[in-house]
């Protein structure tokens, strides 16, 4: 990378999207073993942000009648978009949940930022899609995940 680019990209602190990391991994069975993480980025051409909030808005007397916004949960979801194929660890493992239900689409998921910071936990897989679209075209890979709480996070300061 050129010097220039470099000090663009620390001058104006912008980053590309491919350069957040996402990983999934099996929840591990007896809560003490090590996440076997697998990377989602090969032939990943789109991940959307698909957040959910619940939202109830209300007026109180100590104001002047405006209703107040207030949040009472947030669902963190991400949608996946790519190219299936089946010699990548974390799309077949993610292919392998396409007839699983209840505890079995509870997957281990982390997304780390561009800054260092990593944001991780116990979360659902939603919709995977393994194959289909136009007979030129190559299979077709879609899942969301979501968070089933509020995911771990760890900064890249809190690390030694």
């Amino acid at each position: 990378m050129s010097e220039l680019l470099k000090l663009n990209i620390q001058f104006f602190g912008r980053e590309k999207n491919a350069k957040t990391e996402y990983y999934v991994g099996a929840v591990p069975e007896d809560g003490t073993e090590e996440v076997e993480w697998l990377r989602l980025a090969k032939w990943i051409s789109s991940v959307t942000d698909d957040t959910e909030e619940e939202v109830e808005d209300m007026a109180f007397y100590d104001g002047d009648g405006t209703p107040e916004d207030d949040v009472i949960s947030v669902k963190k979801t991400y949608a996946f978009e790519g190219m299936y194929d089946d010699e990548i660890e974390a799309m077949k493992f993610i292919a392998g949940l396409e007839f699983e239900t209840g505890e079995n689409r509870k997957i281990m998921f982390k997304q780390v930022r561009t800054n260092g910071d990593a944001l991780e936990g116990r979360a659902t897989v939603i919709d995977p899609k393994v194959t289909g679209g136009e007979a030129q075209e190559y299979a077709a890979f879609e899942c969301s995940i979501s968070w089933d709480r509020r995911p771990e996070k760890t900064s890249e300061e809190d690390t030694p």
